[in-house]
């Protein structure tokens, strides 16, 4: 037997059908905890470059996110190709939620505190990190997760190419993508 969903508010099982469904016709109430209830994707094909020895949004890869509960979760996950200078200096990346750190080590000093460091042992070589956080936003409001990186004194960070990037096909340019799925608690 046939199951049709047309789109309209109707579906056709076989000979009968059933009309007048609203759209969300599930309530959230109805969803079982750990169900994913939204997904939002960027994707970031450009490249970026800063030498600033304090973080910095990667423009580009942000993504915003509207929770439908304050008790529901969001899972983020960064797929991030970046690094710094050979021998010269090391790119740090943190993951933050509006304003707040999050996904980063204990404080200790005057360590940085992200979820990954990257220098290539060679200015030709892309480096991919990636991050899975669970995140407790508390929040029915828009919530903007970007991804932010630094450098050590002295060198350059590069986000999606190799440090020397040479008009070359061996020499890879690259994509970077943040994803956030909102979990029903």
């Amino acid at each position: 037997m046939a199951l049709v969903l047309d789109g309209t508010g109707s579906m056709t099982f076989g000979n009968g059908s059933i009309s007048g469904l609203s759209n969300a016709a599930i309530p959230s109430t109805k969803i079982g905890a750990g169900a994913v209830l939204q997904v939002v994707s960027t994707t970031k094909t450009d490249t970026f470059s800063t030498s600033s020895t304090a973080f910095v949004d990667i423009t580009g890869l942000s993504v915003s996110i509207t929770p439908i509960s304050s008790s529901n979760k969001v899972f983020v996950t960064v797929d991030i190709t970046g690094q710094g200078q050979a021998t010269l200096s090391i790119a740090a990346f943190r993951l933050v939620r509006n304003s707040t750190v999050i996904d980063a080590g204990d404080a200790a000093g005057d360590r940085t505190l992200g979820f990954a460091t990257s220098i290539p042992t060679d200015n030709n070589i892309s480096i991919t990190q990636g991050a899975n956080f669970l995140d407790s936003p508390s929040s029915t409001s828009s919530v903007t997760y970007k991804v932010q990186v630094r450098i050590s004194s002295g060198g350059t960070a590069y986000v999606n190419r190799v440090t020397s990037d040479n008009n070359d096909v061996n020499l890879v340019r690259t994509a970077s993508t943040i994803t956030v799925m909102e979990i029903a608690a």
